[in-house]
């Protein structure tokens, strides 16, 4: 088995960061989708909420289908060919700030996601029924 380390493999290994991000667009449509359904159709303001709603889960939808599919795409890549590439662009300043960059949006988006949990798991403990 050839474990040499390749682009397409890379690819491959980081196809799971757009197909989770696919889930959570599409979980968060669905949560909006289902919010509209206690919307009071009598209020003014139900209705503008429910046409926002509707508006933002169908982009969100459409996000989640494009991050599936780039997933999908990036796993198809992991027996793509090993190219030459020139050893002097692969050194260039630019590649590595680019990649640091991309930590650094990883980096962001972790802590984001670690306060909106505690955030969201309260409001669930708030709003799940209690025990006798």
């Amino acid at each position: 088995m050839d474990d040499q380390p390749t682009c397409g493999k890379g690819l491959a290994q980081n196809a799971s960061l757009p197909a989770a991000l696919a889930e959570l667009m599409d979980a968060m449509a669905g949560n909006l989708e289902l919010h509209t359904r206690a919307l009071d159709m009598t209020d003014d303001n139900a209705r503008l909420e429910l046409e926002a709603y509707v508006k933002l889960s169908k982009q969100l939808r459409h996000a989640a289908t494009t991050l599936a599919a780039t997933g999908s795409d990036m796993a198809g890549y992991r027996d793509l060919p090993m190219a030459r590439h020139d050893p002097a662009r692969m050194r260039d300043p630019s590649l590595l700030q680019a990649f640091e960059r991309f930590v650094s949006r990883e980096e962001a988006v972790q802590q984001l996601l670690r306060a909106r949990i505690e955030q969201h798991r309260g409001m669930l403990a708030q709003t799940r029924p209690r025990k006798a």
